[in-house]
């Protein structure tokens, strides 16, 4: 009893920190879907290792497999672009940081949990940066250029490719323009 309690101590407290940096990072996905899906496969897996312990592996693939469609549903689709797939991917990491937990595999658990850490720090700093292309749709109106001659004014939507602080810099560009009666950068 007081190793299944640890165990899920331990996920707990790993998908806690991660899903509460997701969150103050104003990622899709909080804390709380982190917690649920690590702390139900760590339950799941212990279950199933002490049902069937010379072959808890069949529930810990449905847990797999489940867990798939989650991060699918974590992805989100605009008409212009599809974003979400580091989410997508944490959610599953952690439905699988919680089956090795739930194994008892500590030391497997704590290494991809510092590999998972890594990989976010450094999609941080290269985000900081504006490593990497990031899109965005720009939505510009404006009564320059008359395609609607009942409202008297035009909307002109663009998707713009290019590094992040590029992108960021566009609201200071668009401000200075005269043309320019409004925009939206989503």
């Amino acid at each position: 009893m007081e190793v299944i309690l640890l165990r899920l101590l331990i996920v707990s407290i790993m998908s806690l920190a991660f899903g509460i940096q997701r969150q103050l990072s104003q990622k899709p996905v909080g804390f709380g879907t982190f917690v649920f899906v690590s702390v139900g496969s760590c339950v799941l897996t212990v279950i199933s290792e002490s049902l069937a312990p010379e072959t808890p592996f069949i529930i810990v693939g449905g847990i797999i497999t489940g867990i798939g469609f989650l991060g699918a549903g974590a992805l989100v689709r605009t008409s212009d672009k599809i974003f979400g797939f580091t989410t997508a991917a944490s959610i599953w990491v952690f439905s699988i940081l919680g089956i090795v937990i739930g194994l008892g595999q500590y030391f497997a658990g704590v290494v991809t949990y510092i590999i998972i850490w890594c990989v976010i720090f450094i999609d941080v700093e290269f985000e900081k940066r504006g490593i990497g292309a990031h899109q965005r749709k720009i939505i510009i109106n404006t009564n320059k250029i008359l395609e609607n001659k009942e409202k008297n004014r035009s909307e002109l939507t663009y998707l713009v490719t290019a590094p992040r602080n590029y992108v960021s810099k566009l609201n200071d560009t668009l401000l200075k323009e005269k043309w320019v009666d409004s925009f939206k950068i989503e």
